[in-house]
Parts: structure tokens; C-alpha cells; sequence
């Protein structure tokens, strides 16, 4: 089964890399502002509700070929099903859709006018509430967990890096994926064993509840704040792209045999096709830490990256 690009206005695939895309017309420097961000997130959230991202298809057809129990191909058979006709009649991949968490990412040198949470909440309610999509988000998480009605807040970060450009990520997280992710502060003596140990720990505990099978992000290093982050930027890679860094992409590899290897499977109801994919991110740290964050993400794994501003470095602009 295949499944068409992501549209955004136009939008085609950047570099070759299917979970980036880069807008028709992108929007010129002087005129990236809160409002034209809005604009992305609101187109962003009625694509992400609907489609499930391409190279998720691509693996799930790839995995319905390999898997080896009846009863796992047979679930793999209805998420591509289900995965098809949310995308033909635009009605959502499941129906919690989810919290929102934005992420821009900007040039160093840019400047975004105006007041950018605002407007982006605005957005993210206008999507919720033009699309009939759920709304999943309470007030306080202790003393009021009374529903907003807008799905917001969005949870939103800034982030810079060199160069001149502007991406915006976007996910849609259903609860049941974020409730079986975790965080752990390991002693630098662990290593490697105690992640493998701890990520296959958390699998065997909680895949049931995250609908396997599952696209496994994980951050290490940091600090207790910054690990998670880590883990929830790993689920923007493509399925099956590796590390660039070749320990590190061997341990992806050996984690994702290891995880496919409990016989979990596809629904959960056995198989050998747990999880997708595993994508690390690493970070310094302090030579005490050890931080480990797992974020599991779904089979409705649904995310969207575009390139409102082109990349260019500071020689090039």
C-alpha cells in the first residue's frame, strides 16, 4: 500500500527525507511572524489528524511481509485498512487525538513578531474545533481537571541553531503512548546494558497499552528535564533511519531485535513485529548522570515537519 506526501500548500518532500517538508511559496524572512506560524500549525493539525505518516505506511507494508503470526499480520492488515480510509473520507486515525506539541525551530539570527503562543493556541483550537477533533486537554492536571474545551494549551518550545531558517515540528501524542514512555536516572555505571535492560523493561510493561506496534524514541544524557525532549525530538526521524554515528546506530539495531524479539507483536497479540523502529538522540551530561527517557510512540504515529524558511548557512545569506 502506498500512501501520497503529506500536503501542505503544495508542499514536497526536502531532501529526500519524507518526514520534511519543504512549502510551495515559502514564506520570505521579513514575513515570518506569529501570524504565518499559526497559519502552519492549523494546516499541520488537519493533516496529522488524517494521515498517517508515509514512512510509518511503508513500514507496516514492509512488517504485514515479514510478520509470522496470523493473528499480528491480520492486525497489521487493519491499520493500513484503517489508515486508508481516514485519509480517503479525512476523518481521524483514532480517536484520541491527541495533545499538541509544537516545537520551531529557528535560525539563529530570526526574530518571530508578535505574540506566538497566543496565536498558535488560537490555531490549534480553530483545528480542533473546524475538524471534530477531540479534545483531550484538562486544566490543571491536580486541582481542576476540568476539559478547556480547545485543546489547549499547546505545548510549545523555541529552539535555535545556526544558520538562517525556520521548521516547524508538530506531533499529535495520544495518552495512551505518552503514559507508557518514562523517564530514568541511571548511574553512569549502567551503560549500555542498563538502557537495554531498562528499554526492554518498559516494553515488556507497557507495550500492551501503547497499540504496537510501536515507533521507540530514546533520549540520553542531559539532565532530568532536558532527557524527554531528547526522546520526543528521536520520533520525528524516518522509520528505519539510523544514527549517523555508527555505535550508536548499532545499538538502535540491536535494541529494535531485542524489543521484536519479546513476541509481543502487532496488537499485542503476538508476533515478531513489536516496534518499527528505535531512534536515539544523545547529549552531554553531568559525569554522575546517566539519563534514559523512553518515549514510546504508537502505530498511529503522527507527526509533520516543514521547512517554513529554507536552510542556508550564514555564508550563504
Amino acid at each position: 500500500m502506498n500512501s501520497s506526501p503529506r500536503d501542505f500548500e503544495g508542499a514536497t518532500p526536502q531532501n529526500d527525507h519524507p518526514a520534511t517538508q519543504t512549502a510551495a511559496g515559502t514564506v520570505p524572512e521579513s514575513d515570518l511572524n506569529a501570524e504565518t506560524v499559526a497559519t502552519a500549525v492549523f494546516e499541520a493539525i488537519r493533516q496529522c489528524a488524517i494521515t498517517l505518516r508515509p514512512d510509518v505506511v511503508d513500514a507496516l507494508s514492509q512488517a504485514l511481509d515479514t510478520e509470522t503470526n496470523p493473528r499480528g499480520k491480520r492486525v497489521l492488515e487493519q491499520i493500513l485498512e484503517n489508515a486508508a480510509i481516514a485519509q480517503g473520507d479525512g476523518v481521524p486515525l483514532c480517536q484520541d487525538t491527541g495533545s499538541v506539541w509544537i516545537c520551531l525551530e529557528l535560525g539563529e539570527d530570526l526574530v518571530v513578531p508578535g505574540n506566538l503562543l497566543s496565536q498558535v493556541n488560537d490555531a490549534v483550537a480553530r483545528a480542533y474545533r473546524d475538524g471534530g477533533l477531540r479534545m483531550s486537554i484538562v486544566r490543571d492536571a491536580l486541582i481542576d481537571r476540568t476539559n478547556t474545551q480547545t485543546n489547549t494549551p499547546a505545548f510549545t518550545e523555541v529552539q535555535f541553531r545556526p544558520g538562517n531558517g525556520a521548521t516547524l515540528h508538530l506531533m499529535l501524542k495520544g495518552g495512551g503512548s505518552d503514559n507508557a514512555s518514562r523517564v530514568v536516572m541511571l548511574p553512569p555505571g549502567a551503560g549500555i546494558e542498563g538502557i537495554r535492560q531498562n528499554v526492554l523493561a518498559c516494553v515488556k510493561e507497557k507495550a500492551a497499552n501503547a497499540c504496537p506496534p510501536l515507533v521507540i524514541g530514546l533520549g540520553v544524557g542531559g539532565t532530568f528535564d532536558k532527557v524527554a525532549g531528547l526522546a520526543k525530538h528521536a520520533l520525528l526521524r524516518d522509520v528505519g533511519e539510523r544514527s549517523p554515528e555508527p555505535a550508536i546506530a548499532a545499538l538502535e539495531d540491536e535494541l529494535l531485535e531485542a524489543v521484536n524479539s519479546l513476541g509481543i507483536g502487532p496488537g499485542a497479540l503476538g508476533g515478531n513485529t513489536t516496534a518499527l523502529s528505535v531512534a536515539i538522540e544523545t547529549a552531554p551530561c553531568h559525569i554522575a548522570a546517566l539519563p534514559l527517557a523512553i518515549n514510546l510512540g504508537c502505530c498511529a504515529m503522527r507527526s509533520y515537519s516543514i521547512d517554513l524558511i529554507p536552510w542556508t548557512s550564514r555564508s550563504a545569506s
